[in-house]
């Protein structure tokens, strides 16, 4: 397990995870923003690819999974990223479209965020955005993101949404704070987020 919210697990993918991936990264309209949906092939090749990351930065897209459940509904963690001849972190999220409107995305994303503050000590975390890809908009800006720059990345045009480590917590104190409370109420022994083992 890498991360731990509320409702969610965040953990490492793995190959096995190619057929509960699949109706997340090739549903059409999950994937609209996209070239096009994942078939059965080309999510064994992201999965590899997170795989890759996770050697390679200690890093990358990790798997989405409910608590109650242990079910995998999406995937949500952190790239490092190539923008105009920057390195970035950027947080990226999928999630299965039977769980839209839930929070689920809000939630996961938020917690990848504070690693990347918390453990990889980012200046800032950044989101590319398709400028009409209005719920991802909407899921970076509850997460106290702002839009800045449009850019053309990978074939499209995207709006780079980011939060600096000082403006993140500030937006942030006093979650922080009642999580410190909770912590300290439990004798220490559970965190909302824990490190992987």
């Amino acid at each position: 397990m890498i991360l731990e919210t509320q409702r969610l697990i965040l953990r490492q993918l793995t190959v096995k995870d190619i057929d509960t991936l699949l109706p997340v990264l090739g549903d059409a309209e999950a994937m609209v923003y996209y070239p096009h949906p994942f078939s059965r092939d080309e999510v064994g090749q992201f999965i590899s690819k997170q795989i890759m990351r996770y050697a390679k930065t200690g890093h990358g897209l990790w798997a989405m999974l409910l608590k109650t459940t242990g079910e995998l509904i999406g995937d949500c963690g952190l790239a490092l990223q190539d923008v105009e001849g920057r390195k970035e972190i950027e947080a990226g999220y999928h999630l299965r479209r039977d769980h839209w409107h839930n929070g689920y995305a809000t939630e996961a994303a938020r917690a990848c965020i504070r690693y990347g503050f918390d453990k990889l000590h980012a200046k800032q975390v950044i989101c590319m955005i398709r400028p009409e890809n209005r719920p991802s908009r909407r899921v970076a800006e509850r997460n106290g993101m702002a839009a800045g720059k449009l850019v053309f990345w990978h074939d499209f045009n995207h709006l780079i949404y980011s939060i600096s480590r000082e403006q993140w917590f500030v937006a942030f104190q006093k979650e922080r704070e009642a999580e410190k409370s909770r912590k300290e109420g439990a004798d220490g022994d559970v965190s909302v987020f824990l490190d992987s083992v």
